[in-house]
């Protein structure tokens, strides 16, 4: 039978270890909690103002009950599990800052009405659309990712193939280097317009464009982290008998692959944008033609809705990409977290 011994930390934090648990609670693990739980407190007594038009939803509330089961069975979870107990405690304050200013947007809009709201929508209606138009937007979402991951692997691509030989040979350099400097920093948004009468279809137009955009960044930096190899690697290559290819893939690509991230992650926010842009101008679906539409009809709760799904979509995929990045150069230190 294994003795428990109490442990006792700073910050509040208090720990039991067993022969089998470790047991813990801090106390900032009830910050979320209690913020969102003053929300809804609010949301219930305060009476909805004379001159709000919408009809008034349950939306809202159902959101918050059901987001305060998460939290509770979360900080439950975090008892004994002491990773989940630092992360929540470490992401306790910003929980407890957002979910006040969730509470501040729904008093201004529902129950004081000192916004119009037409173009400022209480958080029910906008939960409402969650609820009702899931899968259309979702479809659209569907839509936007194919261009998007399309366009970028395509950018990418060519960006590499084009930064090494950039990078690598001076023959290469003194042709293609001029064009890069004319055509590189026009922003692909400006394109839209040509592109539009070249390609036949929007959907490839917005192609070419997103690939535009992520193409110059890599190019430039895979370029940049070749040429900045050091010099002696490449002779102790050669003369171990490696050739031109092997010094490209072996010692070149893998000691520029920092500043290659680097050159991704900018061509990466230089996508979303030529994406929204685009499907906003020429195309007929997805999810930046989503918001367009919504906006023309003045449905702005549904605008709203879209903008969360972007913003969620595409910290998803820009976390995904540094985790990649992470992963592949674990060696490397001082790198941009994200």
């Amino acid at each position: 039978m294994s003795e428990a011994r109490a442990e006792s930390l700073p910050g509040g934090l208090s720990r039991e270890k067993t022969g089998v648990w470790e047991i813990g609670f801090d106390g900032r693990a009830l910050i979320p909690l209690a913020s969102l739980a003053l929300t809804q407190a609010l949301h219930a007594l305060l009476p909805v103002a004379a001159s709000y038009r919408p009809k008034v939803l349950p939306w809202f509330t159902r959101f918050n009950l059901l987001v305060i089961a998460v939290l509770a069975l979360v900080t439950v979870l975090s008892v004994f599990s002491r990773k989940l107990r630092e992360r929540l405690a470490y992401k306790s304050w910003f929980l407890g800052a957002a979910f006040f200013l969730l509470n501040l947007y729904n008093i201004i809009t529902l129950k004081l009405d000192l916004i119009p709201s037409l173009y400022f929508p209480a958080p029910e209606r906008i939960v409402w659309v969650f609820i009702t138009d899931w899968f259309f937007i979702l479809r659209c979402l569907a839509y936007s990712l194919r261009l998007l991951l399309g366009g970028f692997f395509l950018g990418a691509f060519v960006g590499i193939v084009t930064g090494t030989l950039i990078g690598w040979s001076p023959r290469w350099n003194y042709w293609i280097m001029p064009f890069i400097r004319i055509v590189g920093p026009i922003p692909s948004t400006a394109w839209i317009p040509i592109a539009l009468v070249v390609f036949t279809r929007a959907t490839s137009a917005a192609l070419f464009l997103i690939a535009l955009g992520v193409w110059f960044p890599t190019t430039i930096l895979t370029s940049s982290g070749i040429m900045n190899v050091r010099k002696s690697y490449f002779e102790v290559s050669s003369t171990l008998g490696a050739g031109t290819l092997r010094n490209i893939f072996s010692i070149a690509l893998p000691g520029a692959a920092p500043n290659i991230f680097t050159g991704l992650f900018n061509g990466t926010s230089s996508s979303f944008l030529t994406l929204m842009a685009a499907e906003m101008i020429g195309c007929k679906f997805g999810i930046g033609w989503y918001i367009n539409w919504q906006r023309e009809t003045l449905a702005y709760s549904q605008v709203y809705a879209a903008l969360i799904v972007i913003a969620v979509t595409f910290s998803f995929l820009i976390s995904l990409q540094f985790r990649i990045r992470n992963r592949a150069l674990a060696w490397q230190k001082g790198t941009i977290r994200w």
